[in-house]
């Protein structure tokens, strides 16, 4: 063993390495087999998955009942009709529905500084363990700097190229997509923020900037609220988003 590890006993630097990361890593085994115990979360870490990917948006049931009147938040819809056909179809899911286009205009200002958007993505999970806690960060942070918030709503069937029919009808100067990742065995609750400046027809993932893995053994909701700020505005300032644009971060301090 590495002098510098020579005075750990090892169940100490195997817990020291698992408590970075989720992943299964040195877990043991039984044989040529897992554990019983592993064997069993990753059982179910593989039905949560699942239940993920399949679970229907319930604003008051996921979001709770007081975010949603505080917020005045609302659904619309894409062009999949079903859960079914969003998984299938995913075009389907980046076009908004002409009655989801007509809400919008009635219920939405336009031209604000900062649209935020919750979609259910591959995991309603996720939004219901993220969001409500990220989203007043966000508006608290963007209110003190004067900014003119949209009015949040939420898109069901949501895939990420839908900030391009939201930019063109409500032509903000920047959207932020809170959506739902696709779920994996390391957890089912990693939600994402996808973030453009004036996004419109033809964009696509190279005119956007990602913050992603935000979950509590990921990025913490308070540091995805800041970094979602900062780089608004970046976009603002520079009147950019995308390649063209690279976020500032400060590495954590476990790896200074």
């Amino acid at each position: 063993m590495d002098d510098k590890l020579s005075h750990y006993r090892w169940p100490e630097l195997v817990e020291g390495i698992r408590a970075h990361t989720p992943a299964r890593v040195l877990a043991g085994r039984a044989g040529a087999a897992y554990r019983t115990g592993t064997q069993l979360e990753l059982r179910h870490a593989h039905a949560a998955a699942r239940d993920a990917v399949r679970r229907e948006l319930d604003l008051e049931k996921d979001l709770g009942a007081e975010l949603v009147r505080e917020w005045k938040l609302f659904a619309v819809s894409t062009t999949a009709t079903s859960k079914e056909e969003y998984l299938q179809r995913p075009e389907r899911g980046r076009r908004l529905y002409d009655s989801a286009r007509r809400q919008l205009a009635a219920r939405c200002s336009t031209g604000t500084d900062l649209q935020i958007v919750i979609g259910d993505g591959l995991s309603v999970t996720a939004v219901s363990a993220q969001v409500p806690a990220l989203l007043p960060r966000i508006a608290e942070m963007a209110r003190s700097r004067g900014w003119k918030l949209g009015q949040t709503f939420a898109v069901r069937y949501c895939r990420v190229g839908i900030m391009n029919d939201i930019g063109e009808l409500l032509v903000p100067n920047v959207v932020a997509l809170l959506i739902g990742e696709r779920p994996g065995l390391a957890t089912a609750e990693s939600l994402s923020a996808y973030m453009a400046y004036r996004p419109r027809s033809g964009h696509n993932d190279a005119n956007r900037n990602l913050i992603s893995n935000i979950h509590e053994r990921g990025v913490r909701v308070e540091d995805a609220a800041a970094r979602i700020i900062s780089l608004a505005e970046q976009m603002m300032r520079r009147q950019t988003s995308g390649v063209e644009l690279k976020e500032d971060l400060v590495p954590p301090k476990w790896l200074k």
